[in-house]
């Protein structure tokens, strides 16, 4: 407290310290924010991804065929995991599955060959162990371990994909954060508040906290950790410059939010248990979108907020955790199409009540996760294009019965023309973004936190405006690596729950982001959604860090993911 009354005490007895260090700092946190990014996204986009092994199954020549996932499809396809060029074999003939406990089950997918197990006919499915005799349509397999050399080879090419040393980007993130805090007390003057700096200061002492605690815990790999909380440093500065009475509250969400991401990720462990609560968490879904409709307060058009002691939240945040949590299965799953449709009943359910709530942004959200779940589980176009007709058909419906509802996108694509109507917030947010230039105004420099949901929906003008473009595009540009790779790790994904899951939460963010940005430049209609992260609001911080547990779960690196049980096949 005497440090911060002595800084306040010398700003305001030589106010030209503030006004040059702020002239210093604006070049300078693109710099920062810059090196705290630099060494996460390369590390996460340099990393080969090798293919691990669990077994191996002789052929009838003798060459052994690796199985490389906990859940693999043996047949003559091409995308098959195991693939054999024989005229006996279904394209998809059979799937081998390996549980978290290391026990393998085989499938028959309805082969015309059929399938025995140490010559008993397999109906359906039926265990296996290490020296069975596998025959896929004639053709005799053996199933064995994989060998020892491999295993030294692959043990070699892993260690190699050791994630790089991530403490000097925490470095360069505390000291961004202290620069961040300066600049905000600057700017507020004589009315800043000592909740600027605890906030700041709780921020930067739980992010070490956590990196202490894994690294006690022989856990590496802090990348995605380190983007999420440069991400919420950003949150709690357009916080400190919009409501910085909701400081606190937003340091507790980020707390919160890690909690919820150290919480689902250990739960992602045991795939077992997972799979025991997917029904659980639909009801979930369902119940926190029920309870929104029945109870909720209309706020900006949309029905989707609930005020409890004296505290407002979004359900329909955390409902988008427990809707990926219901809708991703492994493979044992995939094979009953009655899963699959039931998955489509629990998607129409939730963009129902959405649709009832005038809650269209995250209506549209859920649809393109839904999309992106149904193809990975499915792989079929066809019935997606149907799904997408009858989307489209039943949007129609809506306009027609509920004509009122065109009137929130009136200004959509002409927003100058309607500058004080129905395009104010696009307009104000485009010309405090031109403000800003490439370097900002400056952290509580700026006027846009005076526009209605400025640090929500329209928080990347306000990044533009007192941050800059650069930093601006550097957050944006951050979401879209995550999501990359996640896509380039599932490649080598081990179960099928893992990359649907992952894939899900990926595409969520990114079209998410997209929608807050491009929709606060009007490139796309406003539809009112945060940008993941950064937006001031405890309920889409929450949604942010659990959705990034997904993601986590997809790093098989040694020792990079708390969210993986290793173990070996042996």
């Amino acid at each position: 407290m005497e440090l911060y009354t002595a800084i306040l005490t010398a700003l305001a007895e030589y106010p030209w310290l503030g006004e040059w260090f702020t002239v210093f700092v604006r070049p300078l946190f693109p710099v920062l924010a810059g090196l705290i990014l630099f060494r996460a996204i390369r590390s996460l986009l340099r990393v080969p991804h090798t293919p691990e092994t669990w077994g191996q199954l002789s052929l009838p020549n003798g060459t052994p065929a690796a199985l490389t996932h906990w859940e693999n499809i043996i047949g003559r396809s091409r995308i098959a995991d195991v693939q054999l060029n024989y005229a006996s074999i279904s394209r998809q003939h059979a799937a081998l599955c390996r549980d978290g406990e290391g026990c393998w089950t085989l499938y028959d997918l309805r082969s015309k060959g059929g399938v025995k197990v140490n010559g008993e006919t397999v109906d359906g499915s039926a265990p296996v162990k290490l020296g069975d005799k596998i025959t896929l349509g004639g053709v005799p397999l053996l199933f064995l371990p994989q060998t020892a050399a491999d295993h030294k080879r692959q043990e070699k090419e892993r260690k190699k994909e050791r994630p790089v040393v991530i403490w000097p980007s925490f470095l360069w993130l505390t000291l961004f954060q202290i620069l961040a805090c300066l600049q905000l007390m600057i700017s507020a003057g004589t009315e800043c508040s000592p909740v600027t700096p605890i906030a700041f200061l709780g921020l930067t002492a739980v992010m070490w906290l956590y990196f202490i605690a894994l690294r006690l815990g022989r856990c590496v790999g802090f990348e995605m950790e380190t983007i999420a909380f440069f991400l919420s440093t950003l949150s709690l500065a357009v916080t400190a410059s919009s409501a910085p009475g909701s400081l606190l509250k937003q340091l507790a969400a980020v707390v919160l939010g890690l909690l919820v991401f150290l919480i689902l990720g250990l739960f992602l462990r045991d795939l077992g248990r997972v799979q025991s609560i997917r029904w659980l968490m639909a009801a979930a879904a369902i119940g926190l979108l029920a309870v929104t409709l029945l109870l909720g307060n209309r706020k900006y058009g949309a029905v989707n907020w609930i005020s409890m002691f004296g505290m407002s939240f979004q359900p329909s945040e955390l409902a988008k955790i427990c809707y990926i949590f219901a809708g991703s299965a492994t493979l044992d799953r995939l094979f009953r199409r009655r899963n699959l449709s039931l998955f489509i009943v629990l998607t129409g359910v939730c963009i129902g009540f959405l649709g009832l709530m005038s809650d269209f942004g995250t209506a549209a959200i859920f649809f393109v996760t839904f999309l992106v779940i149904a193809y990975l589980r499915s792989g079929d176009f066809a019935t997606l294009s149907l799904i997408c007709g009858g989307a489209v058909f039943g949007a129609g419906l809506i306009m027609k019965f509920k004509p009122y509802i065109l009137n929130r996108f009136a200004s959509w694509g002409h927003a100058w023309e309607a500058a004080s109507t129905t395009g104010y917030q696009q307009t104000r947010t485009m010309s405090a973004a031109a403000s800003g230039g490439l370097l900002g105004v400056g952290p509580g420099e700026g006027w846009l936190h005076r526009v209605a949901a400025a640090d929500t929906d329209l928080v990347f003008g306000m990044l533009c405006e007192e941050w800059g473009l650069l930093i601006a595009l550097l957050a944006a540009g951050s979401i879209v690596m995550l999501a990359l790779f996640t896509v380039r790790a599932c490649r080598v994904g081990r179960s099928c729950f893992y990359t649907i899951a992952a894939c899900a939460a990926g595409s969520l963010l990114v079209f998410q982001s997209c929608l807050n940005i491009f929709g606060s430049v009007d490139l796309l209609p406003l539809t009112g959604v945060t940008l993941p992260f950064v937006s001031n609001g405890g309920s889409a911080m929450l949604s942010a860090w659990g959705l990034l547990a997904f993601l986590k779960a997809t790093d098989t690196r040694p020792n990079a993911s708390f969210a993986i049980r290793r173990g070996n096949f042996s």
